[in-house]
């Protein structure tokens, strides 16, 4: 990764097993994805306690070139209350890793087509 991950943390305790857990997850992301310039990780808890869905919400902003911003989120609706942190951290690294799986594969088939003109 070009830019060191920037992570913040809102009404979340930042701890050592959390943290280790992100770098894994992050690690995971540049194998998928070699050419990562930028990540945006936003680790938030809401304080009202929803019923319908954790209180947690993970949330990543990536940048890969040349012009692509990916998103991914999790809060884990519909799902119960008592969901915990690293599940809403895997969850929505899951859907991050989908993403850039699926646009470096586009890059691919692009590359070799152009390769082939």
């Amino acid at each position: 990764m070009k830019i060191p991950p920037e992570i913040t943390y809102r009404g979340v305790e930042k701890s050592d097993a959390i943290e280790s857990l992100l770098q894994e997850k992050i690690a995971k992301l540049e194998r998928a994805c070699d050419h990562i310039n930028s990540c945006h990780i936003a680790i938030e808890k809401d304080q009202d306690h929803p019923r319908d869905r954790s209180p947690y919400r993970v949330r990543l902003d990536i940048t890969v070139p040349p012009n692509h911003e990916l998103a991914a989120e999790s809060t884990m609706s519909n799902q119960s209350r008592y969901v915990k942190l690293d599940a809403v951290i895997r969850d929505a690294f899951d859907k991050a890793w989908r993403q850039l799986r699926d646009l470096s594969k586009q890059q691919h088939e692009f590359d070799q087509g152009r390769d082939n003109s």
